[in-house]
């Protein structure tokens, strides 16, 4: 990586979640990062001071020209999904690109980045519920609203906003390696099974309805995932045909029972591995996975690691 600069775009109206996501990874000094760590700046449309979100009021560091001296530009949110993209704007953007600048979308910011036409005939992301919008409004954008993000290269988009920071981690992890990133999640205290491999593309993990009907089964299974559960006993145990239950179990979680069983049971073999000396059969065993072999298999087939390459890299490196 040779333009370490990155430049976060500052409006009035500024999403103020997407904006802390982007200056926590990139914007804190980082000593044990290394000496050549991002180097961090905001720039606004005019260069005057914008108001955020809630009524607070900021002064960037400078306006639309100092895009074109960053290597990576981030556009965290948008005021509103219908509301127009200046022209000075999205000329500033092209032109950036032009020069080598990476652009990154979080969330609604995506429209900043469709006005442009770059992702014209490219895949992206944005939050499920502007998903339909951004379909409507650029059919030329294959929009996919059942991932965390996507990375196009030189074009990065990111569904809501929490994942704004799964796609800031993966830049980490594309300048840094995975050492780097791995620190920079731990002090974010972000889920591990989130930030690399295959686990990207998670599909809705949490239910539309906050009162559906299969949170308690959730729950439920959640606290004895040490025990076996076939879907016969799953929709008995919610008075419901195994078909529907399917069909409910997919609209709430967005995964099958099976797919969400092993992300549950991979999630606290994670737990058990960064937090006892458990040996690796019994994490299997409490897990739910049964034997050291198949725990084994699940990690690699869903985090591209070991149990034991995952606890000398956690365990280890645990702090306070």
């Amino acid at each position: 990586m040779r333009n370490r600069r990155v430049a976060v775009l500052v409006y009035d109206g500024l999403c103020m979640f997407e904006f802390a996501s982007a200056a926590e990874v990139f914007g804190l000094d980082r000593p044990e990062a290394g000496q050549d760590w991002y180097r961090f700046e905001t720039a606004s449309i005019s260069g005057r001071p914008i108001r955020t979100q809630f009524g607070g009021r900021m002064q960037a560091d400078a306006g639309l020209a100092r895009l074109q001296s960053a290597g990576t530009i981030i556009i965290p949110g948008w005021s509103d999904a219908h509301a127009p993209v200046p022209c000075a704007l999205a000329d500033a953007l092209r032109s950036a690109h032009r020069r080598g600048s990476r652009l990154l979308s979080i969330c609604s910011g995506v429209f900043v980045l469709a006005a442009t036409g770059l992702l014209d005939g490219k895949r992206a992301t944005t939050h499920w519920r502007y998903a339909d919008i951004l379909r409507q409004r650029h059919p030329a954008i294959e929009v996919d609203p059942d991932v965390l993000y996507v990375d196009n290269g030189r074009i990065l988009t990111s569904a809501g906003s929490a994942a704004g920071l799964d796609l800031c981690l993966h830049l980490v992890r594309r300048d840094y390696g995975s050492e780097k990133a791995n620190l920079v999640a731990r002090r974010l205290v972000i889920a591990p099974h989130r930030d690399g491999g295959q686990a990207q593309f998670v599909q809705r993990p949490v239910a539309p309805r906050p009162r559906d009907a299969l949170s308690p089964l959730l729950d439920h299974i959640r606290r004895h995932l040490d025990q076996p559960h076939p879907v016969r006993a799953l929709a008995a145990r919610v008075n419901m045909s195994e078909r529907t239950f399917l069909r409910r179990f997919k609209e709430a979680t967005g995964t099958s029972p099976g797919h969400w069983l092993t992300d549950a049971r991979l999630q606290h073999a994670c737990e058990l591995l960064e937090r006892t000396g458990l040996g690796m059969d019994e994490v299997a065993r409490r897990s739910g996975f049964g034997t050291a072999m198949t725990l084994r298999h699940h990690f690699r087939n869903r985090l591209g690691t070991n149990p034991g390459g995952y606890r000398r890299r956690f365990a280890a490196s645990r702090g306070p």
